[in-house]
């Protein structure tokens, strides 16, 4: 191999099998690819090509730090079969892709000559900043195009999980709630509770279905949801970092919000009456989002083992949306082979 700006040149009869077989690199002539230095490892490794210099994978890390990780994401994403082009090389050919994206993969039975890509790649470190706006804004442009959103995160020990992203919006059937239940419902007698809720002795009348939790023939609110009742402005707030804000939304979607606790989430949210189904959707406040991508691994994983989504609300053009993160189908996660 030769180095040249933008990466490694490979040439011979094993370059043109390289790109017909596997879609490595970017083919430069019949019998030409350039690599960069993740592809270059990856076929020192699994296509059995030889690097140039012995000090050649120190000198590569030390003008990129992140090569042994780019280089496992890469191997957990072929290692199955994928074909992977880099956005660089896929801009080159005139692909549209997110200027965020790191890469397209393609499946194992098909290629960049005469498919589609299935999806558009981003990875991280877990311990790197976890961008909720940045992420749903990839997601909103990578969705346009019919592509998956995916993201691989790799830890300290080099192990891989992948997770897909997308927008969500839960939708329920019951009825949405108003100016009119909340003047209704502020006009109750009820009882103050340490906590910062309170207690109404009397429901015989009670408007809203979505507000409160039955107790002992009466209903209990929380602190949150108290101060949607005594804030006679709250519908119609423009504070979208309180966690009101979003709660009002929720009910507006005729879902029924109850404490996620018991999950690491604010709210578990059913799409009808409690007891009819389990409750699909985790969410958590405005200002709640985890601060790095291994709190949010946790999140989503935890989610997912109860059989559940883990959504996050972003405000996006004067409205509440909500961004998911989530465990892919057993058949597209992607990780890295067990090497002793």
């Amino acid at each position: 191999m030769e180095y040249t700006k933008g990466g490694w040149i490979y040439e011979g009869k094993a370059a043109s099998r390289l790109w017909a077989k596997s879609a490595i690199g970017f083919q430069l002539g019949q019998n030409s690819v350039l690599l960069s230095d993740a592809e270059a490892l990856f076929c020192s490794i699994h296509r059995g090509i030889e690097i140039p210099e012995s000090m050649w994978l120190e000198n590569c890390i030390g003008n990129n730090s992140g090569l042994l990780q780019e280089f496992t994401v890469l191997e957990a994403l072929r290692y199955p079969g994928n074909k992977i082009m880099l956005s660089k090389n896929a801009s080159k050919t005139g692909r549209v892709v997110d200027g965020r994206s790191w890469g397209l993969r393609w499946s194992s039975d098909s290629h960049p000559e005469r498919d589609e890509a299935v999806s558009e790649i981003r990875w991280f470190h877990s311990s790197e900043s976890f961008d909720k706006n940045d992420l749903f804004d990839w997601s909103n442009r990578v969705q346009e195009s019919g592509r998956i959103c995916e993201i691989l995160v790799i830890d300290d020990e080099n192990s891989v999980v992948t997770y897909r992203i997308m927008i969500c919006e839960p939708r329920g059937v019951l009825s949405s709630f108003s100016e009119s239940d909340r003047l209704a419902i502020s006009k109750m007698d009820y009882v103050s509770l340490g906590n910062g809720g309170a207690f109404f002795p009397d429901t015989n009348h009670w408007p809203s279905e979505v507000v409160g939790i039955p107790l002992l023939n009466g209903r209990q609110l929380d602190s949150c949801e108290m101060s949607i009742i005594q804030d006679r402005d709250s519908l119609r707030s423009a504070d979208t970092k309180l966690p009101s804000s979003v709660l009002i939304d929720l009910w507006n979607r005729g879902l029924h919000a109850r404490p996620g606790f018991k999950y690491g989430a604010r709210w578990r949210c059913y799409a009808g009456a409690i007891g009819d189904q389990h409750a699909p959707w985790l969410v958590i406040g405005p200002q709640e989002a985890p601060d790095d991508w291994g709190g949010a691994c946790l999140s989503s994983r935890l989610a997912s083992g109860v059989n559940k989504q883990w959504i996050i609300p972003i405000r996006s053009r004067s409205v509440w949306s909500y961004l998911e993160v989530a465990r892919p189908p057993p058949d597209s996660r992607w990780s890295n082979p067990n090497r002793n």
